[in-house]
């Protein structure tokens, strides 16, 4: 069935880029400004955590890519690679700038980040400012080394991109829309995922022409996600929920898990790296 599955080249990712173009500054906020003073207590922290996540991922991401741009198999990968840094800074400016003006707490960026770990786990640190980081520093040190550009895709476009970043997308959005709040924000952060499902294709491209030309590195994709899946399960739980049996974004943990789940087994299969094949 993987077989039949068309993915896009970088090339073709690039033109995409090209005809998607889109500012941060160019999104609405006025009803989100007049609405966020009447939003519930339980409805602002809600957003709140969301948001924090989102500003730490997208900050941690926008600084720690350049490695991949290094280690580009090919002047048009390099080319689409330089893209997606590019996105990345622009999401980060969105959610300052949803700061700035509708939460009202204007700050530099750096503050913001700052203030927004104060909401986040142990699980997200983990994963953003210690797998990552690693991760990255591996590949600086060594572009040419094929294992550590496959642990960094892993990591950034199979687990965060995909897993965390699709999750959070559906449930937050969902709940949004059901509640009709933030359009502004709904309409910026659907602008971002457009972009970030152009990243994750990269990353299936990039993962299934590895594994497929140099199987051997299916274990090192295999070695990455067993480090990463305690702490990516824990991740999605919010901060002040415990146990397994939780509430978040109107949906249940199993709920969100399944989710993640479903959409990490579907990438993998595509790449040829099953999931038993993970766990086993």
């Amino acid at each position: 069935m993987t077989r039949d599955v068309h993915l896009h080249d970088p090339q073709t990712l690039y033109r995409h880029w090209e005809d998607g173009q889109w500012t941060p500054f160019g999104i609405d906020l006025g009803d989100d400004r007049r609405g966020w003073s009447r939003m519930s207590g339980e409805d602002r922290a809600l957003v709140l955590w969301a948001l924090a996540s989102l500003m730490v991922a997208e900050e941690r991401i926008t600084t720690k890519f350049a490695g991949l741009v290094l280690a580009h198999g090919s002047e048009e990968e390099a080319t689409f690679l330089a893209t997606q840094q590019v996105d990345e800074a622009r999401h980060m400016q969105f959610y300052a700038r949803f700061q700035d003006e509708v939460v009202a707490d204007p700050g530099a960026i750096a503050d913001h980040v700052a203030g927004a770990r104060r909401h986040l786990s142990p699980a997200f640190v983990a994963i953003f400012d210690e797998a990552l980081v690693q991760a990255h520093e591996r590949l600086v040190a060594s572009p040419g080394d094929s294992r550590a550009k496959v642990a960094f895709v892993t990591t950034y476009h199979l687990v965060i991109e995909s897993t965390l970043g699709l999750t959070a997308f559906e449930f937050i959005t969902r709940y949004l829309e059901r509640e009709g709040l933030l359009p502004g924000f709904r309409a910026g952060y659907g602008r971002i995922h457009h972009d970030e499902q152009r990243h994750i294709a990269y990353g299936i491209w990039y993962l299934r022409t590895a594994v497929a030309e140099h199987p051997e590195l299916a274990d090192t994709l295999r070695e990455t996600l067993r480090s990463l899946l305690p702490a990516v399960a824990q991740a999605l739980t919010p901060p002040d929920r415990e146990g397994t049996d939780w509430q978040a974004l109107g949906a249940s943990a199993d709920e969100i898990r399944d989710f993640a789940l479903r959409g990490l087994t579907r990438r993998l299969d595509i790449v040829g790296v099953p999931l038993a094949t993970v766990a086993g």
